[in-house]
């Protein structure tokens, strides 16, 4: 049997980002399942606050160059990798100068959420999935991790449902104890327009009402082969409807190797 290949998508990432439960979790959870015989490859944004010399980025020129087009405007896709050396782990980096140079993480130096936070989450996912285009890899399992990564169970589902990267791949998203205080635009539906993302699914999150984090934590369901509680503490209505719509779901372990170990399980069964 080929070797498992499992893809993560994280919104941050320690060491290049403070420890968090997200980041600590999207450093030691892909060591982890590598360890244990599968292949793994992880993204995250490459945020204005990064230092790229002490973290030895440096970008990828055959995966660079790309425009992706959003909201009709066209926006350049910088492909960077890193190194953590102690996990035999490489970490690649989704730049842009509009949305990821010159700026903090998802908040400015006032801890003030940037306007357009949805754009930069759409423009990180389908950076993500054409880099994995272009890179062959075809990914048996996507873990998401982190709000800011909520959009690409969607746009794997339905955006690069008919890619040979992605038409087989199943997705799993990890809820956290967090949250965002402004509500994605009111336009963001249809900056979500992409191939396989028209006026059904389109009107299927505008009929959500404001995308809030709840909404938008149940978009990420709705397109997910299986949800993971990752924090003790999570929005309760999440959980509910998660249960509610019966996905596949897996409960809080706070001992990191027994998570880990019921993870690798929660993949299999997913994939089976």
């Amino acid at each position: 049997m080929s070797q498992k290949k499992i893809l993560y998508i994280s919104q941050e990432i320690y060491p290049y980002l403070d420890e968090t439960p997200i980041s600590n979790t999207s450093r030691y959870l892909p060591q982890a399942i590598q360890e244990k015989g599968k292949e793994i490859r992880a993204f995250m944004p490459k945020y204005g606050n990064i230092n790229e010399r002490r973290n030895q980025l440096h970008e990828v020129i055959r995966l660079s160059g790309m425009n992706l087009i959003i909201d009709d405007s066209d926006h350049s896709l910088i492909i960077k990798v890193a190194s953590i050396q102690a996990a035999r782990m490489q970490v690649y980096f989704i730049d842009n100068e509009d949305f990821f140079q010159n700026r903090e993480t998802l908040v400015d130096k006032n801890g003030e959420e940037y306007d357009d936070n949805d754009e930069r989450s759409i423009f990180f996912v389908r950076g993500v999935m054409e880099t994995i285009k272009k890179l062959r890899w075809v990914p048996d399992i996507i873990h998401c991790h982190g709000w800011f990564t909520a959009l690409a169970p969607l746009f794997i589902k339905r955006g690069y449902a008919d890619d040979p990267c992605f038409k087989n791949a199943k997705v799993v998203y990890s809820l956290f104890d967090e949250t965002f205080q402004k509500p994605f635009n009111q336009d963001t539906a249809e900056k979500l327009r992409f191939e396989g993302i028209g006026d059904p699914e389109v009107e299927k999150v505008k009929s959500r009402g404001i995308m809030d984090y709840v909404n938008l934590m149940k978009l990420a369901a709705d397109y997910s082969d299986g949800i993971i509680q990752a924090d003790k503490n999570v929005h309760p209505d999440v959980v509910k409807y998660v249960k509610q719509e019966k996905i596949p779901f897996l409960s809080y372990e706070a001992d990191f190797e027994k998570s880990a170990d019921a993870i690798d399980a929660f993949y299999e069964k997913i994939d089976a």
